[in-house]
This record gives structure tokens, sequence and C-alpha cells, in this order.
């Protein structure tokens, strides 16, 4: 719903700064056998070009502030994976709303075919010293279309590339931003840098080009970040390829500490980039190193290319960046609702460590219930500990284990015997996920909390 309502109110702010400054009735175009509708589809073509470029380098904007990882913004989206999601989705619309940009241009063809060009209007005067540039920022902007095109497509189609190499496809976005910045303000009507939506255009695409060039920079996440060193690395099992493996870093004094069910970007390789991993230790129920250091637990499934070569190389004593702490999800709700959590696979990890923050008498939390949902609950490594977290937790949570080799499959109507309304915090695959949204939506008393870690 958040992301809804701030594209909706980003796209509104232009819309009405655009209305303000356009011509009576635009956009509206006649029947085309109305008197003289050449002329007005001519100028509905003219004014829809002027909107869609709007919206569309504004959408990019937001998408490059984003991607900044600000902690305000964590804080006001409830959680850094609800900020990607709203960059992921701010990303598409700019292309979609680039596509309208160029369906709008290329509209004029038939509008020639149709009544000819005695009716189009006159180019608008541009800012004076572009004018002469019009022609090479015209092909520059469709040139840059194809590639924001290409750019979103293999975002989306993710299997395509594997993080590495889309990792550095994705680098080269705010580049291809400041090549449509240029497009933008060599073309927008000089009228328009007088009244209050020049002002604004102006002041976003600055601020937008500032983020832009501070990503360049590779200065992202870089007062957040802390060089960390590994301190004990466990395989969680004997299947070296497909056993999770606990990794447990050593933090410097400039670590802020961090809530349990928070996250961190980790950095063990330069080249591979960061990724993110939730930290899986409570804050302090490690220690410390014989260093004075504070220690975090990472625990890591071998779920793609590189984790599953993680276990070969990574190596005690081995330099690490964690770049955090980030994240809202904290296993609390409102203290008139019954808590559930449910986790499936690597989604029990922020669990780990809200039940860890539950071992003391003193952390008075309001009751829980957990369900777990495994591909096999007789081999799997972290059910062991599950159990006896859950069970020595103040109070204890009841523990429900859904084991799909057993043909224990978790299905939402299992949620509805707990009494009251609910407040479910689910972390897992986005399969389950949507399953509970989709059923949550049905049910008034229910109240769904999720975590996603789909960062591209």
């Amino acid at each position: 719903m958040r992301i809804k309502l701030v594209l909706g109110f980003w796209l509104l702010g232009i819309t009405l700064a655009w209305w303000a400054v356009a011509p009576s009735g635009a956009g509206l175009a006649p029947a085309a056998g109305a008197v003289g509708g050449g002329a007005a589809w001519w100028a509905a073509r003219q004014q829809m070009i002027y909107l869609s470029g709007l919206w569309s380098v504004g959408l990019m904007v937001l998408a490059m502030l984003l991607a900044l990882r600000l902690p305000w913004m964590d804080r006001a989206l409830g959680g850094m994976d609800k900020v990607y999601r709203l960059h992921k989705w701010t990303g598409i619309a700019a292309a979609l709303t680039a596509v309208l940009h160029w369906g709008a241009k290329e509209s004029g063809g038939i509008l020639k075919a149709l009544w000819g060009r005695g009716s189009k209007p006159a180019r608008d005067a541009v800012l004076p010293w572009l004018t002469d540039a019009r022609d090479f920022v015209k092909d520059l902007g469709e040139w840059a279309f194809y590639l924001l095109l290409a750019m979103i497509a293999l975002t989306l189609l993710s299997r395509l590339l594997n993080y590495k190499h889309w990792r550095l496809l994705h680098r080269a976005m705010p580049v291809l931003f400041l090549a449509l910045v240029f497009h933008s303000v060599a073309l927008m009507p000089l009228a328009y840098w007088s009244q209050p939506l020049g002002q604004l255009m102006g002041a976003l695409m600055a601020v937008g080009s500032g983020a832009a060039l501070w990503s360049l920079a590779g200065r992202v996440g870089r007062a957040r970040t802390h060089a960390a060193r590994i301190q004990s690395i466990e395989l969680l099992g004997e299947e070296r390829t497909l056993a999770p493996i606990e990794v447990v870093c050593a933090l410097p004094s400039s670590w802020p500490g961090h809530r349990a069910g928070q996250f961190a970007f980790v950095r063990f390789d330069q080249a591979e980039g960061a990724h993110p991993f939730t930290i899986a230790s409570a804050p302090d129920a490690l220690g410390s190193s014989l260093q004075g250091e504070q220690l975090v637990r990472l625990v890591i499934k071998p779920l793609g290319d590189y984790t599953r070569t993680l276990h070969q190389r990574l190596r005690v004593g081995q330099p690490v960046d964690i770049e955090g702490p980030y994240g809202r999800f904290d296993g609390q709700g409102s203290a008139h609702r019954t808590q559930v959590w449910v986790a499936a696979g690597v989604g029990v990890t922020p669990f780990l460590a809200l039940l860890e923050a539950r071992q003391k008498e003193s952390a008075a939390s309001a009751p829980a219930h957990m369900h777990y949902c495994t591909r096999d609950a007789a081999s799997d490594p972290l059910l062991p500990r599950l159990r006896t977290l859950c069970a020595q937790a103040q109070p204890a949570v009841p523990l429900t284990v859904h084991s799909a080799a057993q043909g224990q499959l978790l299905r939402p109507q299992d949620l509805q015997d707990l009494a009251g309304p609910l407040d479910i915090w689910y972390c897992g695959p986005q399969g389950l996920g949507d399953t509970l949204h989709a059923h949550a939506s049905t049910q008034r008393s229910w109240r769904l909390h999720r975590e996603s870690f789909a960062m591209r």
C-alpha cells in the first residue's frame, strides 16, 4: 500500500504542476470528425510528449534517491526491503512512462497522414544556449530510451544474468539517468523554467543528478559500512554444497549495534559486491571476541551460484565489509493482537535472532506462535536449534513444524484456529508469501508483515 501511495502522490505532484501551466483543455482531443480536430490532436500530442517526459524523468529521480539506502527511508517505508521494492516498481513505472513518451512522439506519423503538417504547432522555444543541440539531444534521448528498456528487461528477467553481472550492468544506470536529464533540460520549453513546474523539475533533476554522481563515486552506504573480520565458520550439515554455513563476524567499535530481526549488506568479495543477509543472532547474544569486538552471526543457505561456493571461499580471519544494520522486521505488534511467526527455508534466520532476544526473563515480550516450513524435518540442520530456542523463550513460543517430505504443507487456514486478530510475520519464499497475502486480504482481522530480499 505504501508503494502505491508514494508513486501516486509523486506522479500527482508532477501532474498538477504540469496542469497549472498547460493550455486550457490540454490533452483532451476532440473526436476525429470535429471541426479543427487536426490542430487539437497535434496540440494534445505535444502536451502528452511533455507530460510523459516529466513523469518518466521524475520517476527516475525517485529511483535514484531510493538507491542511496538512506536510513530515514528505511524508517519511513518500514524497512530497506520495502525501499528496494519501491525502487524496483519506480524503475518499471519510469520505463512504462518512457514508452508512453516515445509512443506520443511516434504518433506524429499518424497525425500527418490524417491531417497533414499544416496544423502542427510550432516548436516551443528552449534554453537559448541549447537550441543548436536539439537534434543531438533528441537522438541521445532515443538511444537512452532503448537502453533503459533493455536494462529494465534484464532486471525483470533476473535469471538471464547472475548477480555479479547484473550488478555491473545496474551500475551503468546512473550514467543513463544523467543522459536523460540532459535530454530533458535541453528540450523542456523555455516558458516552463519561469513557472513552479520548471523550478520543481529543476530541483528534482539537480537532486537526482547528485544522487547519480554519488552512486558512480561508490559512496552509497559508505558511511554505514564497517570493516569486520570472520571470527569463525561452521558448516551446518554433512553435504558441503547443500548445507548452510554459520559465519560469526567480529565488528569494530564503530558498529552501532542492531535489533533482532535486522539484516546487513555483507561484502566478502570486492568483485562480487554486497549481498543482503539477515543477522541471525540477538544483540549481545554472542558476547565479544578476545579483542573486545562485538560478534554477530550470519546463517547462509546455498541458494545461488555465489552462496553455493562460499564454503570454499571463506576463511577465518578474512576481512569483510558489513553495511547496516537495516530493516524493521521486529516481530512485535499490537498488544491486542496474537503474534504469529511464519518462517520458510532460509526465512527462519530473523526468527532465530528474535527467539534469542526472548531468552531472558527481562525481555517481557508478548506471546507468539511459530510455524516453520521445511523440506524435510528429519534432516533440517536448523530445526534442533529452533526447537530449543522456542522452548526456552520467555514466555515459551509454541512451535508447529510443516515438513514437505511428510506432506505437512502449511495452509493459510491452519492459522485460523488461533484466537483473536492476528499479527502475522512472514519471511520466506515469495510463493507462500503471496498465498498468505491473498488470504489475509480476505480476513479483516489479519495483519501481514513480510520481509523480502528480492532486491533486483
